[in-house]
């Protein structure tokens, strides 16, 4: 061998020796030591910051977005220098071997940190992990690619850090009766509008999570780590997950994960650490941060790590130990590094199992047809297009399959503006997961809800279809008037059929448009209005000198269509000046937060108004309620919290009775029903569980089993609907509703809108217990009474549940605004 073939040699070996061995560990680099204190995250970004200026030919770093608070969103990329070279060609090769082209052999792992804001080891134990990668474990980024993401939900963990920074002892303190392990109401969880970022995933409602999107499509890595913490006196949790298992999920994917947690159990078993799997954690419900990369073709596994919000800096557990944030690093740390050398070993397999899961899937149904509102079908193109699924437009005139309205076979007809979504795509199998009537399960004990389908969602008439259809690509042809000023216009009419004619109606509002609605059908012009129908009349606004302009433009800006009339004689129906044409008030809204309410159920509320209807509301804390003049607001929304029974006293009852007298609108959702109906306040009544009285005798195991007799985990009912009455505007006589509970309410002697009859007891997709089942018949699910000069509005279920069920929010818009 040539001397100086020899001398390159040895001087790149020398090279490869030394890399990272100057690097500053995040301890050296932060100015303490590595779990001593919470780092904020500016001081996280800023080591990963370091790594990608010191570290440029192994580290990368992104920025994929922002959150509602403006903090940034990161990506760190993490591999060998030859690796990172080429790194959009890794990423090219690995997104054509999922359309069956090529034979990579890199191993892509993507690992989220953080996503629950005061599960707070996690962004610390990133820093450590990828500290180690770069120094000690070199070797396994030979051929893998790491991404890392330090913090999913950057608002949330700041929220929590802060807290604890100011309710801290000093020195920390171990007992957990002490104030730094008792978070304050808005605790660290969620996001800034209080969401929980791992159940959006497939909905995409949140800024964060509709940025990652776009990132994790370019990349759908072959294992996606999800890094949470549970019960402080719970032991370390990791896989293989609890069943059930969604059907689609292969067998590669089951038997992987019991590769990863033998690995992990390897290490854990060395350190004498407890850990268990098999149980709590379960794959189904498709929104999670290690369900919805399953169904991408990812072995996609949470971790959970004992601790949380709970335990601070450290913490006495239940056994007298003392559960540090050290120890809780060093276990996400190991779990991490345990998942890269896994990868690196099977990278092979993973690349070719991975060609495997998007290869043609052997599903049931092959097309899933859609018809409805226009509107509708555009909010649920508008989700496939960020999850890059395929979607086209029917040329057939009939669909043939799985009728979701009656739960039958039979046949649906079609246009030319009916959608199709095929399962014959890359993303197949996650099409057939959001899509299908009703998810299989292996077993009824869930950690989520068991029904979700899109259809029912979105509120559109669907089918099923077992074989191929044709269908196109081209839009259909839009037939869209165009919003022009008329001068000699009576009013402007616009219809009430979906949500975005509501966000069309809080534009006008705001805009200062007096604008009223029918309240019966009416013929005029040759045309058809139905009930909840908008009508601006130039003589209302004579206010607006630029009436028409004003109001087109707006019209054009919302996409919305408008009919111009030289008239308010209607050839059928009532006269645009009578009392069945109603005014609808410019309403001032307020919502109650605080320690009554559940912080997503109130963060449902906050964001429907503020990023969905763009409406303002006012926030008033419960502590302070007693001292708030509740007459300078038109409706105040209670949301579904368990804390109403307590808090619900003699005075605060009062002042809200008092308030619906005098012409204030209350709309109460969830547990606020149950607690009227046991403080037998306004006309609300419970119904009980009816007990099964032929069971004598139990084991305690089976015990567990008979509770779920009693459940409702998340499963759609059909229910029968009212829409003569304006809680009902802009529906049909039926609606799809996703019920959460085993609660029950009568019907109400006057103002039932929407109900459960007793032959709908059973649901049309999920679970339900059969005692849940007996106990629901021919109760409440949406309901408006009359209450002095005011109204209570009942909303048994939650229509905004998640943000992600489409077809409720058009009732809460009309409780907001045409319930009066």
């Amino acid at each position: 061998m040539p001397l100086r073939t020899v001398l390159l040699l040895l001087l790149s070996l020398c090279t490869l020796s030394t890399i990272g061995q100057d690097l500053k560990s995040p301890s050296e680099f932060l100015g303490y030591e590595l779990g001593t204190r919470f780092t904020r995250h500016h001081r996280v970004i800023d080591y990963y910051q370091y790594l990608s200026r010191t570290e440029k030919q192994r580290v990368r770093l992104e920025q994929y977005g922002e959150t509602y608070e403006g903090r940034p969103l990161y990506l760190a990329y993490i591999s060998s220098p030859a690796n990172m070279a080429d790194l959009e060609n890794i990423r090219q090769a690995h997104l054509l071997n999922s359309e069956g082209t090529g034979n990579p052999e890199i191993a892509i792992v993507w690992m989220s940190y953080n996503v629950h804001g005061n599960e707070s080891v996690s962004s610390e134990a990133s820093m450590k992990t990828v500290y180690e990668l770069l120094t000690r474990k070199g070797d396994y980024l030979k051929n893998t690619v790491v991404i890392v993401d330090p913090c999913v939900n950057p608002d949330g963990r700041e929220r929590y850090v802060n807290w604890y920074h100011q309710f801290k002892n000093s020195p920390h303190q171990i007992d957990p009766n002490s104030k730094e392990h008792h978070e304050p109401w808005l605790n660290g969880r969620p996001n800034h509008y209080m969401f929980d970022l791992n159940r959006d995933w497939a909905w995409l409602t949140q800024l964060e999570s509709r940025q990652r999107i776009k990132v994790y499509n370019k990349w759908l890595p072959h294992i996606h780590v999800d890094f949470h913490e549970q019960e402080v006196d719970n032991p370390y949790y990791f896989a293989p997950a609890a069943e059930p298992f969604h059907e689609v999920i292969t067998d590669f994917q089951r038997e992987f994960q019991v590769t990863v947690g033998k690995n992990h159990a390897r290490y854990f078993d060395a350190n004498g650490w407890f850990y268990f799997t098999k149980e709590v954690f379960d794959l189904l419900y498709p929104s999670y941060g290690d369900t919805f990369p399953t169904y991408n073709g990812s072995i996609g596994m949470t971790y959970e790590q004992g601790g949380s919000g709970r335990a601070g800096l450290a913490i006495t557990t239940r056994m007298g130990d003392t559960l540090s944030l050290k120890d809780r690093l060093d276990h996400h740390n190991t779990t991490g590094l345990s998942t890269i050398e896994v990868a690196s070993k099977n990278a092979k397999r993973l690349n070719l199992e991975f060609q495997k899961f998007h290869a043609n899937k052997d599903y049931k149904y092959k097309n899933y047809v859609l018809n409805g509102n226009a509107d509708k079908i555009k909010r649920l193109t508008e989700l496939l297009e960020r999850h890059e699924i395929k979607y086209g437009w029917a040329k057939t005139h009939t669909a043939k399959g799985f009728i979701y309205q009656t739960g039958k076979n039979g046949s649906l007809k079609t246009t030319g503006q009916s959608l199709v979504v095929p399962v014959g795509q890359k993303k197949g199998t996650l099409v057939k997961v959001l899509f299908e009537p009703n998810a299989k399960l292996s077993d009824s004990l869930t950690y989520d809800i068991t029904a979700w389908s899109l259809p029912y969602a979105y509120g559109l008439d669907a089918v099923a279809v077992p074989s191929e259809i044709a269908y196109t690509t081209d839009a259909p042809t839009k037939n869209k008037s165009a919003a022009t000023p008329d001068p000699g216009a009576y009013a402007y009419l616009s219809p009430w059929q979906s949500f975005d004619d509501a966000r069309f109606l809080a534009a006008l509002l705001q805009a200062d448009f007096r604008v009223r609605y029918a309240k019966k059908p009416f013929v005029l012009d040759g045309r058809e209005y139905e009930r909840g129908s908008l009508i601006v009349t130039k003589g209302d606004n004579k206010h607006k000198s630029a009436f028409a302009s004003e109001l087109t433009q707006i019209a054009s800006l919302q996409e919305r269509t408008l009919t111009a009339t030289s008239t308010g004689f209607v050839e059928e129906g009532k006269d645009f000046g009578s009392d069945s044409v109603s005014l609808i008030n410019d309403t001032k809204v307020a919502v109650l937060s605080g320690s009554p309410t559940s912080t997503l159920r109130f963060g449902e509320v906050w964001h429907f108004f503020e990023q969905q209807l763009n409406y303002p509301i006012t926030v008033i804390e419960g502590s302070y309620l007693a001292g708030v003049d509740l007459s300078d607001y038109d409706t105040l929304i209670l949301p579904d919290g368990n804390g109403y029974s307590d808090f619900l006293d003699e005075q605060v009852l009062e002042k809200l009775k008092t308030y619906v007298k005098k012409g204030g609108k209350l709309i109460a959702m969830g547990h606020v029903l149950k607690a009227f109906s046991s403080k037998q306040v306004f006309g609300i009544k419970s119904r009980e569980i009816r007990k099964d009285s032929s069971r004598t005798f139990a084991t305690f195991e089976e015990d567990q089993r008979e509770q779920i007799k009693k459940a409702i985990t998340g499963a759609i009912f059909k229910t029968r609907v009212d829409n003569t009455h304006p809680l009902a505007f802009g529906y049909p006589n039926s609606y799809f509703s996703l019920k959460l509970g085993n609660s029950a309410f009568n019907y109400l002697q006057k103002g039932t809108v929407a109900f459960l009859e007793e032959k709908n007891a059973r649901p049309v997709a999920g679970f339900a217990g059969s005692e849940a089942q007996k106990g629901i018949g021919e109760t409440l699910v949406f309901g408006a009474e009359d209450y002095g000069k005011g109204q209570v509005v009942y909303l048994a279920d939650n229509p905004l549940f998640r943000g992600f069920w489409e077809n409720g929010k058009l009732f809460f818009a009309n409780a907001l605004f045409l319930v009066n």
